[in-house]
């Protein structure tokens, strides 16, 4: 006899015929009627699972269950049941595969023999007797047998919370090896979802036999736990995706905390022998092996899979929704192994050559920046036949606007500039690492010497900006660093060839791998992440592609700034010729840069003067939109359109205008609504300046001279990597010198210890000698 319980919640919570119902039916009949995928094989990549229509969920028995392996963890279940209820309305088919029988039973039975014995204590032997009462040991079946009905009852009001219907299905090993029982199952399940009814199904744990080894058919894996029964499940209903949450993070190479153990995000059928398994998990009757084998037998039937934590409550709730959405959690199993390295095993390639690129004569690492400059020229027809290839693909696609098409387009004239600039940088890299910053006797032989050294890894994501890959391998090369590369799909051609030009210079000393390029669709989430191998992460592009690395990177330090709201202000003692030229400059030169006018703030004493009808034709001749801000608007009588806001960045020909009263109202606007990157005084009076300069607080402050001179390139720096508005290391433009740290030597003799004197403190000489001195085997920095 099948064993086989349908139990469905269609009853008097969620009549069949309400609207929620009604239009939940007509969503999945319409999602059914020939979008679905063809389920012949496995999706290749986790961006694909966003595809995935019909999913199962596998919760172990560590996830339902309390720590204390007695009753339910209620609110971890919670949102679990939350995430698949939000699934299923976005029109999936959802069935869960769940444990929890035994552990709710046990809690029941506990509770009723609890009460039972103190009950007949009570009445027996007197008050005083029960401390002395102890449980019986409870066995698993009559557990489960106590449990199935309440774990049901429990997963039931938490879905119709939802609106969504629940339905039981209790099966055995026997309802799968049964041609006819295993039909039935299959077309039971089919009809559920039909009806946009969730499964949940569970093994009979009161009836099952225990698990026999070696067990599985030829070619069939037998249901021994719900790894195995949510694997064969999974086959059976041809699902796109099973989701697998257990109580570590995913699959590591070793037991998870040994130490040399790896988390692996993607795990290929080919991979077994290179895993060592641990212990299975404090509850349950599986463990990762069973998981693994499942796992493979899933995805061998063509049902891709995700092994990952459910127990975290820092990612429970969400983490069921950023698998199907394709980001990073946990380990994705896939048939298809790509050619080329993984992104963990570039960056871990990255790291280890930039560790001997560190340690190269500064000769060589100019060599290398020399050579790199020399192929940009000589190579100049094959790199422009590429950049060509990805400006044809931008326009016919027609989604870049003509300030980013500006940024993508390469020509010999640019390469030329390019090579120059290298070539600088290749000077300014003969004294930068291990140059001598201080030297310190501490002791009688004993010596103190803090030295130059290089961060480590480097993560630079660009958009469409190509001539940005050689600038940034040159200023990593130059310092030290390792370097992986994350450009924009825009230019792909384009960086591809000026990658592989950047690996053939580096190749001439034996460090090709030191810059990587990430050429797989990793998300930039997905790589902020890798914070145990990044040291540095530098965005190079919108604000908006800033804003989104500075929210993802949490345990890396990014260098940049979220925005470019630049301002400049004309002073009553401005030159007319100065203000024109300057304020000309800083808006119409580039307004999409990021260190472009976006605020105009005039003195009062200048309106409806000669030097402000002067100014306002100017910015009407270069067809710059104005808008007005509040105190602007007030004096005019026709006003341009008031600014919805003084922190706009606009990044075109549109600027907002306001009136000040003074400098130093300027200078509190500015600290105000700026975002500390670049402002600018236009004055002939020395002492208003100089005040100007001292007390606004922002990484670039400039008399008389255009916002556009915050650049790199332009301070000859040579390159910059980007201009950082943060308070901690490099701020403005940040060249060879942001790229670098500290670390303390000390030199020895082996006789000297440290003494302290009882006040904590220890006892030394404090002797300065000249600092600049080179270390054993470095240049001379002076």
């Amino acid at each position: 006899m099948i064993m086989l319980l349908l139990r469905l919640t269609l009853c008097s919570k969620i009549p069949p015929d309400s609207p929620r119902h009604l239009s939940q039916l007509l969503s999945r009949k319409l999602t059914q009627g020939g979008q679905g995928r063809a389920h012949s094989s496995s999706f290749a990549h986790r961006s694909e699972l966003r595809q995935a229509k019909r999913i199962v969920v596998k919760l172990g028995s560590a996830v339902v269950t309390r720590g204390d392996e007695c009753g339910l963890a209620l609110g971890r279940l919670a949102s679990i049941v939350e995430q698949v209820a939000m699934l299923q309305n976005q029109g999936r088919e959802m069935m869960i595969v769940t444990s929890g029988a035994v552990a709710f039973g046990k809690q029941r039975l506990r509770h009723e023999i609890l009460l039972s014995q103190s009950v007949r204590q009570a009445l027996h032997s007197g008050h005083s007797q029960l401390n002395d009462m102890s449980l019986p040991v409870l066995e698993a079946r009559a557990c489960a047998a106590a449990g199935q009905s309440g774990l049901m009852a429990l997963y039931e009001a938490m879905f119709t919370q939802y609106s969504t219907c629940t339905a039981q299905v209790l099966v055995t090993n026997l309802d799968f090896h049964d041609d006819q029982k295993r039909q039935n199952l299959n077309s039971t399940l089919r009809e559920l979802l039909h009806m946009n009814i969730v499964p949940i199904i569970n093994t009979n744990d009161a009836v099952v036999p225990p698990p026999e080894p070696n067990s599985d058919l030829q070619g069939v894996i037998s249901i021994k736990d719900n790894d195995s029964l949510a694997a064969r499940l999974a086959v059976e209903m041809k699902a796109d995706l099973l989701i697998a949450l257990s109580d570590v993070e995913g699959l590591y190479n070793s037991p998870p905390g040994t130490d040399d153990a790896k988390l692996i995000d993607i795990f290929y059928p080919g991979d077994q022998q290179s895993i060592t398994y641990g212990t299975k998990s404090r509850v349950g009757i599986g463990g990762m092996e069973a998981k693994v084998k499942a796992a493979l037998w899933a995805l061998h039937g063509g049902t891709s899979v995700v092994i990952a934590n459910g127990t975290n409550p820092k990612v429970t709730g969400h983490v069921i929704t950023d698998i199907v959405e394709g980001k990073k959690v946990g380990t994705f199993f896939s048939e298809f192994k790509p050619a080329g390295p993984s992104v963990e095993e570039q960056t871990e390639m990255a790291r280890r050559s930039g560790r001997a690129l560190a340690s190269l004569h500064p000769d060589q690492r100019s060599e290398i920046i020399c050579h790199l400059a020399d192929l940009l020229t000589e190579r100049k027809e094959e790199i422009l036949a590429a950049n060509k290839m990805d400006m044809d693909l931008a326009v016919s696609a027609g989604h870049l606007p003509p300030a980013m098409l500006k940024r993508l387009s390469l020509s010999p004239a640019k390469l030329n500039s390019l090579a120059v600039g290298l070539r600088q940088i290749a000077m300014a890299a003969q004294d930068s690492v291990g140059r001598v910053l201080r030297r310190t006797r501490v002791a009688h032989n004993l010596e103190l010497e803090q030295i130059t050294v290089p961060i480590g890894l480097l993560l630079v994501i660009f958009e469409a900006r190509p001539d940005c890959l050689p600038q940034v391998s040159t200023l990593a090369i130059a310092s030290g660093n390792a370097l992986l590369l994350k450009g924009g799909k825009e230019a792909a051609n384009t960086n591809h060839v000026l990658h592989q030009l950047t690996q053939e210079a580096l190749s001439m000393h034996g460090v090709k791998e030191a810059v990587q390029m990430v050429s797989t669709r990793e998300e930039v989430e997905d790589l902020c992440r890798l914070d145990k191998m990044i040291d540095l992460i530098v965005p190079r592009g919108s604000s908006q592609l800033v804003q989104d690395i500075q929210r993802a990177a949490k345990g890396i330090p990014v260098l940049g700034h979220s925005e470019g709201i630049c301002h400049v202000y004309v002073d009553s003692e401005a030159s007319i010729d100065k203000v024109i030229k300057i304020v000309r400059d800083s808006k119409c030169d580039y307004p999409a840069a990021c260190n472009a006018m976006e605020t105009l703030l005039i003195h009062r004493d200048i309106l409806r003067t000669p030097m402000f009808d002067q100014i306002i034709d100017m910015l009407r001749t270069e067809r710059v939109k104005i808008h007005a801000g509040p105190r602007f608007a007030s004096y005019l009588t026709f006003s341009p359109s008031e600014a919805k806001s003084m922190r706009t960045e606009y990044g075109e020909l549109e600027c907002c205008m306001e009136v000040v009263d003074s400098m130093q109202e300027a200078v509190e606007h500015i600290h105000k609504y700026g975002s500390s990157h670049t402002d600018v005084i236009i004055t002939e009076n020395e002492d208003t300046a100089e005040k100007f300069l001292q007390q606004l607080d922002s990484a670039c402050v400039f008399w008389n001279a255009s916002s556009r001179f915050a650049d790199g390139y332009r301070f000859g720096l040579g390159a910059e990597v980007g201009i950082s508005t943060a308070r901690i290391h490099a701020r403005g433009p940040v060249g060879l010198e942001g790229l670098l740290t500290t670390k303390w030597v000390l030199r020895g003799d082996g006789h000297t210890v440290a003494d302290f004197s009882e006040h904590g403190t220890m006892k030394y000489l404090h002797e300065n000698l000249p600092a600049g001195q080179p270390l054993a085997g470095q240049r001379d920095s002076n």
